[in-house]
């Protein structure tokens, strides 16, 4: 396909998961500098890769990639987030909206989820994210992480599991 076509195509197809990609890498890497160089890097593999692109579903095939791009960096450099051996609602801002105690009550939880989430190891890490946080189904998960549908849905359990007994243990360190 002509440069200017392709350039074109991929603006429309694949730019417009910039913040899902962003997203991803962020929760993958822990580090806002790591994965904006990864979401670059990943777009530029996505680019080179274009013409192979048959339609479907862009933002899976996007975030496939830029799974991969993080994979490969935290191989390099996090030998030991890998290591990791595989075993066994939020709350909502109601009318209360401006209520200075509920919005620090609601700063306190989400600071506690986001520390929950980042001691998930990344295999759980990864399923929570691409499900909870960018709304993609089972298949698509499976898809973009190159397991089986059983394997995501045993996943996620078992990453929700540890989430609410993490948080639990949160919660009661404090009172």
């Amino acid at each position: 396909m002509p440069e200017q076509t392709k350039v074109t195509r991929f603006e429309q197809v694949v730019l417009p998961h910039l913040d899902s990609a962003y997203n991803l890498a962020r929760w993958l890497m822990h580090n806002d500098q790591d994965a904006e160089d990864l979401v670059q890097e990943a777009y530029l593999r996505a680019f080179k890769f274009f013409d192979g692109f048959r339609g479907g579903n862009s933002r899976a095939w996007l975030l496939t990639i830029v799974r991969h791009t993080c994979y490969s960096r935290l191989q390099l450099n996090r030998a030991a987030e890998f290591s990791t051996v595989f075993d066994e609602e939020l709350h909502s801002a109601g009318c209360e909206t401006y209520n200075p105690e509920r919005l620090l009550l609601q700063q306190i939880d989400q600071q506690q989820l986001r520390a929950a989430l980042e001691d998930l190891p990344v295999v759980f890490r990864e399923v929570v994210i691409l499900r909870d946080l960018e709304g993609l189904t089972y298949k698509e998960i499976a898809v973009v992480a190159g397991i089986p549908l059983g394997t995501v849905m045993s996943r996620l359990a078992r990453a929700h599991k540890r989430l609410q007994v993490d948080l639990a243990e949160r919660m009661s360190k404090e009172r």
